[in-house]
């Protein structure tokens, strides 16, 4: 049986947070990062169901009450208790997929996270995956560990299959050393059933640990569509790197020898924390759920066009926006913390 990973838009049962506790990154920045996530919970419930793992059941128990006193609908909550290193869920969660000739039939890979080759202890985060799926997941779908090391946030994959990702992720060799770009396009066939690869050559955001994931520079919508970030400020560091990216993207074309719609994304204001590190603010960084989209914002002035450009990018999906400055002070944002989980994946969800 051929699978093949299910695009973000594909129908969900639920999103997956892994909650920031005390002993990670986070723990002088709880007060400020736990209302983005209990915003998160409120706009995933009024869609689906959400899953959220907690590192121990203390944190359980805490959760339980923020999301009570929120008025979060704790009947759509499903909770994992296991230990935890940090919050990454797109990168640590499942990457799942879907029989292409059968599409109910879904198998749940879990591949190797070794916190963005090897810069942070990542060993419990590895292990969240088996825990979800004996607990939460269909008996009815399929599981499989792979050795291989792969982040859901380096790639992105369309409804034909195309998978979209970056060299300076997926060929580093902080990842998997022994394997040269054949050998990993073989594997994502193998396991992910992609049909052809959109390797993007250029593109960073300063302060970001991942090595360029691409859901940080452009992601796939529906009808042969990116949406990309684009940088305006000719006298920005990223000027150069995102212009030659935005060259390479206008020379993509589809299956059928077709350019792909392009839509950019505007830059925000550079962003700096207590130390003047900067930060990787990013439009691009937003989720996908039944029925929205939900995008970062950072208190810019360009958060209001942002939204109007995903709009363009969905326009079935109401969009909304939710302040990420929090999350961006430790690197990451929206689309980074979460992960879909397809409908079919949960046991007893509601179809």
């Amino acid at each position: 049986m051929n699978f093949r990973l299910l695009p973000e838009w594909a129908e969900q049962d639920a999103v997956m947070l892994t909650w920031p506790h005390k002993d990670t990154d986070w723990a002088d920045n709880l007060a400020r990062v736990e209302p983005v996530y209990i915003e998160l919970a409120k706009h995933i419930t009024t869609q689906q169901q959400l899953v959220i793992v907690a590192h121990n059941s203390a944190l359980k128990v805490h959760i339980t009450a923020l999301l009570n006193s929120a008025n979060v609908s704790l009947n759509r909550v499903h909770f994992v208790v296991t230990p935890t290193n940090d919050t990454w869920a797109r990168d640590h969660g499942p990457l799942t997929c879907a029989a292409i000739d059968s599409p109910e039939q879904l198998k749940v890979y879990d591949f190797t996270f070794n916190g963005w080759g090897n810069k942070f202890e990542s060993a419990l985060d590895n292990q969240i995956n088996r825990t979800l799926v004996k607990e939460l997941s269909s008996t009815n779908n399929q599981y499989q560990a792979l050795d291989m090391v792969l982040e859901g946030g380096g790639i992105e994959i369309n409804e034909h299959g195309v998978l979209l990702t970056t060299s300076e992720c997926l060929l580093n060799k902080n990842r998997n050393p022994d394997l040269n770009p054949n050998d990993i396009e073989a594997l994502l066939k193998e396991h992910l059933g992609a049909t052809s690869f959109l390797w993007v050559e250029h593109g960073y955001l300063a302060g970001d640990d991942t090595d360029s994931h691409i859901d940080t520079l452009v992601r796939f919508a529906p009808n042969n569509t990116l949406v990309y970030v684009q940088c305006d400020d000719k006298t920005d560091e990223h000027f150069s790197a995102l212009d030659a990216m935005e060259k390479q993207l206008k020379t993509f074309k589809t299956a059928d020898n077709t350019p792909y719609n392009l839509i950019e994304l505007p830059w925000p204001k550079a962003a700096y924390d207590d130390e003047q590190t900067r930060l990787p603010a990013t439009y691009a960084n937003y989720l996908i759920i039944n029925n929205a989209v939900l995008v970062p914002t950072y208190n810019d002035a360009n958060d209001e066009r942002a939204l109007a450009q995903v709009q363009k990018a969905y326009p079935q999906h109401t969009i909304i926006g939710v302040n990420c400055q929090p999350i961006i002070e430790q690197f990451g944002s929206l689309h980074c913390i979460t992960m879909q989980l397809p409908r079919g994946f949960l046991a007893g969800a509601a179809q």
